[in-house]
C-alpha cells in the first residue's frame, strides 16, 4: 500500500460524492420502479435470463463454498488491466485462496479502486459476446438468453464478493480513505445498475438523466434553504 495522498481533498471529493450518490439512489429506484410497472423493452426471455443468472449465483454464494480464488483472480487481473489503461506494467501476479497480489508500475485511485467497481468476468462475458456478434451474428444471435444469463450471474459473483471484501479492511480503500473510497465504489456500481435497469425499461436515457439532475436541484436547494435558516439563528458578529 502506498501512503495516503491528498487525504484533506480526497475527504472533501468523498463528501461531494454524497449528494451525488444520494440522488444516483432515487433515479434508481425510479427505474427498477418503471421496470416493475410497465412492459420491459427487452423481449421477456431477456430479461428473465438476467434474472435467473443473478439467482443462481445466489443459490451457489449461499449453498456452496465460496470461489475466492476465482474472486481474486479477477481482483489481481482487473489492477493489472487498469495501470496498462493508464500507461504502467504489471507483474508478479500472485493468486490464493487468502488473497492475492499483483505489482505495478503506476497506480492512482481508478487501478487501486477498479476491482470494486469493474466486474471483470462481466466485461469478459460481454467482450466475447460482441466479437462472436461481430463474426457471427446470425449463429449467435439466438444464444443472446444465454449471454444475458451469464451477464446476471457473473455481475452478481462482482457484488456479491465486492460486499464481502469491503466488509473487512482493505488496504486499497484506505489508501485514498474511506468515505472518498466507499462514495466513489457506490457510486459507480449503483450507476452501472442503474444503465441496466434503464436500458431494460420503456425509460430512455435522456428521461434518467433530467430525473437525476431533478434530484440534485432539490438537493441543492434543500441545502440552501438550511443554510438560510442557520443564519437566522446564529447570532450577529
Amino acid at each position: 500500500m502506498t501512503p495516503r495522498r491528498y487525504p484533506f481533498l480526497k475527504f472533501l471529493a468523498g463528501l461531494l460524492l454524497l449528494p451525488l450518490a444520494a440522488a444516483l439512489t432515487l433515479t434508481c429506484g425510479e427505474s427498477l420502479r418503471i421496470l416493475a410497472q410497465a412492459p420491459a423493452r427487452l423481449p421477456f426471455l431477456h430479461v428473465a435470463a438476467t434474472v435467473a443468472g443473478a439467482a443462481v449465483w445466489l443459490l451457489v454464494w449461499f449453498l456452496l463454498p465460496p470461489f475466492t480464488r476465482t474472486y481474486v483472480l479477477g481482483h489481481e487481473l482487473t489492477h493489472a488491466l487498469w495501470t496498462l489503461l493508464f500507461g504502467g506494467r504489471p507483474s508478479h501476479l500472485r493468486v490464493a485462496a487468502s488473497g492475492g497480489s499483483v505489482r505495478v508500475s503506476k497506480t492512482n485511485v481508478w487501478v487501486t479502486l477498479a476491482p470494486y467497481f469493474f466486474p471483470f468476468y462481466t466485461v469478459l462475458v460481454l467482450l466475447l459476446w460482441f466479437l462472436l456478434l461481430l463474426l457471427f451474428p446470425d449463429a449467435v444471435r439466438p444464444w443472446a438468453p444465454l449471454a444475458l444469463f451469464l451477464v446476471g450471474l457473473t455481475w452478481c459473483f462482482h457484488l456479491t464478493f465486492t460486499l464481502r471484501f469491503l466488509g473487512v479492511r482493505q488496504p486499497d480503500v484506505v489508501e485514498h480513505g474511506r468515505l472518498f473510497s466507499y462514495a466513489l465504489i457506490y457510486t459507480l456500481n449503483l450507476l452501472a445498475l442503474t444503465a441496466a435497469f434503464v436500458a431494460a425499461s420503456t425509460w430512455t436515457f435522456p428521461e434518467a438523466a433530467r430525473d437525476y439532475l431533478s434530484h440534485l436541484r432539490a438537493f441543492a436547494q434543500a441545502a440552501y434553504t438550511f443554510k438560510e435558516w442557520l443564519l437566522t439563528r446564529l447570532p450577529p458578529l
